[in-house]
């Protein structure tokens, strides 16, 4: 069914956007339609404080007094912008995503706005150097991929999260490359360069560190901050957003923003900051001896997503679950009870893992990361029987794949050789009469033994072949 509501996804010419369909029917988001049927929202910044999501609001005063009258009047437009410089988001990212689910889910329509501008000119916010220059053709392969998964995840919220009576409200995905394509230079400087102040820039924090760095600033980084601030401004105009949600790193950018809109249009606008969520060892969340964790499958499989969060301590679990589910914080404190009574089942762990793989990857995703941890931890050979070739080669990532035809007669032995398991000779022969050569998940010392059906073949025409401990290969047999 996800598929399917992916596959109708419409397009907004003039704005480069694409719209996710709801199953209610999905407006699209015009500047006429934005402030229809107030929902209630009494508590929706206190809750996502309480849960940890929100850590700073701008202009600080006016947010913390006029900004819950604003969402309390009616739905209101919120955006977060994601610079595709990878062709994948990271679970580092999904912290943004899940706050503009919360209001998306509290009624509120939500921007999901991709850089394919911003991602050429390069965000030097948290970056002690500059980034290498992406070609178009790169920056537009990751604008698609990044696209799809953000979509993805909405639906999966939508299918499998949203159990409230309330409307949901509308998701657009926008490229900011839509609106700076066909500007000039010359009269994008003269139209919004006038309003930002040499004074205020060199201010930010990100460009000081920056500066003071032996590498120095480029003019390209330096500019990022005025497409940032037009963003918001264009986004105002054109769709009545009145909410920026950026990363702790971004306060500069969205406090330049707002102070661009307030000068072109007077209108009152406000950022919220996402906390950068590290572990209790402080190393950033989803960065694994330098490798993120990706929120695509071809990059990091719903098994090494769900095994990720499994595998957090004690100490990071509850702030996760309160982080990065729906469930309610009562529910939460309810499991970590339960956690702290019997900390070896890790039920804290599991709930976590499988509510993060669900949204990520849908029902689908989360019954493969539980097959593939059947298959791998619990040497279950009907888990084995019930993986597909995709599976498999997620399961093993580093285990050589081979497709072979099946002859009859042919040997433990045999198929060891074919696949270059063991040596040729008496060595080989020796390897696997001592033991060390195991099929889906049983000993195979009988090196003359010929390869049976349902024991040494499952069901699904595969064979998973070990040598010694960690030498795993995967056989698809083809038949005569």
């Amino acid at each position: 069914m996800a598929a399917s509501m992916v596959r109708i996804c419409r397009y907004l010419p003039r704005h480069g956007s694409r719209v996710l369909p709801r199953r209610a029917g999905l407006r699209l988001t015009s500047r006429s339609n934005l402030h229809s049927s107030p929902p209630a929202l009494s508590g929706l910044l206190s809750s996502l404080h309480k849960r940890g999501i929100l850590k700073e609001s701008f202009p600080k005063d006016a947010a913390q007094d006029r900004l819950p009258q604003l969402l309390q009047s009616g739905a209101q437009t919120v955006y977060c912008g994601f610079d595709p410089t990878a062709d994948s988001l990271h679970v580092g990212n999904l912290l943004a995503i899940v706050g503009l689910l919360h209001f998306r889910d509290a009624g509120h329509h939500v921007l999901a706005l991709l850089g394919g501008a911003t991602a050429q000119i390069g965000d030097p916010s948290g970056k002690t150097s500059e980034r290498e220059r992406m070609s178009a053709d790169a920056v537009e392969a990751n604008t698609h991929s990044i696209r799809e998964s953000i979509q993805r995840i909405f639906t999966n919220h939508e299918l499998h999260f949203h159990d409230s009576p309330r409307k949901l409200g509308t998701v657009t995905v926008l490229n900011n490359l839509s609106w700076y394509k066909d500007r000039n230079v010359v009269g994008f400087l003269s139209e919004a360069g006038r309003h930002f102040r040499m004074g205020t820039m060199l201010s930010r924090h990100s460009v000081q560190s920056r500066l003071k760095s032996a590498d120095g600033m480029s003019l390209t980084e330096f500019t990022y901050q005025v497409f940032q601030a037009y963003d918001f401004y264009h986004l105002n105009q054109i769709y009545g957003c009145r909410v920026q949600l950026g990363g702790s790193d971004q306060l500069g950018n969205l406090m330049s923003g707002h102070e661009f809109i307030h000068k072109v249009s007077g209108e009152d606008v406000y950022g919220l900051t996402i906390p950068l969520v590290t572990s209790s060892a402080g190393d950033k969340l989803g960065k694994t001896a330098g490798n993120a964790v990706w929120l695509n499958r071809d990059k990091t499989s719903p098994f090494e997503l769900y095994q990720f969060f499994f595998r957090q301590p004690d100490a990071d679990v509850e702030r996760y679950l309160k982080l990065f589910t729906f469930l309610p914080l009562a529910e939460v404190e309810s499991l970590m009870e339960q956690q702290r009574e019997d900390p070896g089942k890790r039920l804290a762990q599991k709930r976590l893992a499988a509510e993060v793989t669900k949204l990520v990857h849908g029902k689908e995703g989360l019954e493969s990361a539980k097959r593939c941890t059947s298959a791998l931890y619990q040497n279950s050979v009907r888990a084995l029987e019930q993986m597909s070739d995709e599976e498999l080669q997620e399961l093993f990532r580093e285990a050589p794949f081979h497709e072979l035809l099946l002859e009859p007669g042919t040997s433990v032995i045999d198929a060891c050789r074919m696949i270059k398991a063991i040596p040729e000779g008496a060595r080989g022969h020796r390897i696997v009469s001592e033991g060390a050569v195991w099929i889906n998940h049983k000993q195979a010392d009988n090196p003359d033994q010929v390869l049976i059906p349902r024991l040494h073949i499952l069901s699904n025409g595969l064979t998973l072949l070990r040598v010694g401990k960690r030498n795993f290969y995967i056989i698809k047999w083809l038949s005569l």
